[in-house]
């Protein structure tokens, strides 16, 4: 693997590292680490280990995150369609265990896409609370929904919003933020060559002007009380210690909090920006220390008391389905899980379930809630994302692929199978990848035509 660093910023991290930097230098000839979180949402980390295929061992600062052999490829089996893990960059695990959300918290993550990291988060609410996963990219946001749905998350809300336009909607409102920045990239040089080429020092000051005011929206949503996570993928003070100094300047309601700080992780250094001895609270993430790219980690606590927030504001441009409609017909028929009648919605022709009602009008909503699915010609017709947050155990009809079957269930190809007429769930080792529907013993295919043939 060869790398091009351009000049500039190989001297400035010398003055940086000092001693450390040939150190440093050396990582860019290895291969990164690669890692996988488990979806506990689905499968306990025991139960994976039992069938996992891949030689893994533990990610120290993540119990449920695990490295695997460069040569395996977990993004080609079948587990990684059904949802059973996400894989994700093994140092970007810190972040949302730092953020630490709790079953019940409102969190609000505000720079989302790919995935990685809200749906860390989901896998810590266990289904209870609300995930509003906000991507302000029209083409991220994609991305982002694809995977909150393949992982089976139900209680989130999904915006693609500008972090201003939020701040004004959304006052004091959530227990846990998560300020995943977009920033110069310079932690991600072994993974990703746009952002090496892309680098210059103008456009590190362009990024940490545009953090600034990303933090000063963050602060404005969190409740008196509630913590706030920053964070990004590079090494530059400017884009780090240097915002979150400016940030403690200008709110002097924000507090910094000890983030845990496992083997290899090394502090915040106030010394490069002139700044407060509090930075050394922040954490660093170098290559050259831990089996993982670079990172920065900030956590931050609003003072006062959490009574001090606002409530969500109960106000939704939706219309209440009648206990009587499709969707229910449909419900009775196929599902033994009940989902709840009072948090049902129609938008369109589509069900969506709400866990928390929020006043979302006047925003750019990707998903308001969780898509059930849609109503076609006097017949409802489930989603792919209901499938996939089901379990066997949820519906009445199931027919579990075998291995032929899944690849071309996966290309869109029908299934000949002795079951009866209706929806079924397939089901890949007991778990869902997606609906079929059976007639006269030929399951039509239903898995998203998105999805299909990227093999």
């Amino acid at each position: 693997m060869v790398i091009k660093i351009k000049e500039d910023f190989a001297k400035k991290m010398k003055l940086l590292l000092k001693d450390d930097f040939e150190k440093f230098m050396m990582e860019y000839e290895n291969e990164p680490y690669k890692a996988l979180r488990v979806n506990t949402l689905k499968i306990s980390v025991e139960e994976f280990l039992k069938i996992s295929p891949f030689d893994l061992s533990p990610v120290p600062w993540c119990d449920t995150g695990f490295y695997y052999n460069q040569d395996d490829k977990p993004g080609k089996h079948y587990y990684h369609d059904v949802g059973l893990y996400y894989i994700q960059e093994p140092s970007a695990m810190a972040v949302v265990e730092a953020l630490n959300p709790m079953p019940g918290d409102m969190v609000l993550d505000l720079s989302a896409a790919p995935g990685g990291k809200s749906t860390h988060i989901a896998s810590k609410l266990k289904g209870e609370g609300l995930l509003v996963s906000n991507e302000i990219n029209s083409k991220r946001v994609k991305v982002l929904a694809e995977n909150i749905e393949r992982m089976g998350i139900r209680n989130v809300v999904i915006l693609n919003e500008s972090p201003e336009r939020l701040e004004n909607k959304f006052a004091r409102v959530f227990d846990k933020i998560l300020v995943d920045a977009p920033c110069s990239g310079e932690g991600m040089f072994r993974k990703d060559e746009i952002a090496i080429n892309e680098w210059s020092l103008e456009n590190v000051l362009s990024c940490s002007l545009r953090q600034k005011k990303i933090l000063d929206s963050a602060a404005n949503m969190l409740k008196p009380g509630g913590i706030m996570v920053y964070s990004t993928c590079t090494f530059s003070p400017e884009e780090n210690e240097g915002v979150i100094d400016y940030f403690l300047k200008n709110h002097s309601d924000f507090e910094l909090i000890e983030i845990y700080n496992h083997e290899g992780f090394d502090n915040g250094h106030p010394e490069w920006v002139n700044g407060c001895s509090d930075l050394k609270k922040c954490v660093r993430l170098w290559p050259h220390l831990i089996k993982g790219e670079g990172h920065f980690i900030t956590k931050l606590r609003k003072k006062g008391s959490f009574n001090d927030g606002n409530k969500a504001s109960k106000k939704l441009n939706i219309k209440k389905i009648a206990a009587k409609d499709l969707f229910y017909d449909f419900s009775k028929k196929y599902l033994k899980a009940r989902l709840d009648e009072l948090n049902l919605y129609q938008i369109g022709q589509h069900v969506y379930y709400v866990p928390y009602e929020m006043n979302l009008s006047g925003l750019k909503v990707y998903k308001p809630g969780f898509d059930l699915g849609q109503f076609k010609k006097e017949r409802f017709e489930p989603s792919h994302w209901l499938a996939m947050s089901l379990k066997k155990d949820d519906v009445n009809m199931i027919y579990n692929l075998k291995d032929k079957e899944i690849e071309r269930y996966i290309h869109g190809e029908t299934l000949n199978a002795d079951v009866d007429d209706g929806w079924v769930l397939l089901t890949v080792d007991g778990y869902s990848i997606g609906w079929g529907k059976a007639v006269k013993g030929v399951i039509k295919n239903f898995y998203p035509k998105s999805l299909r043939n990227y093999r």
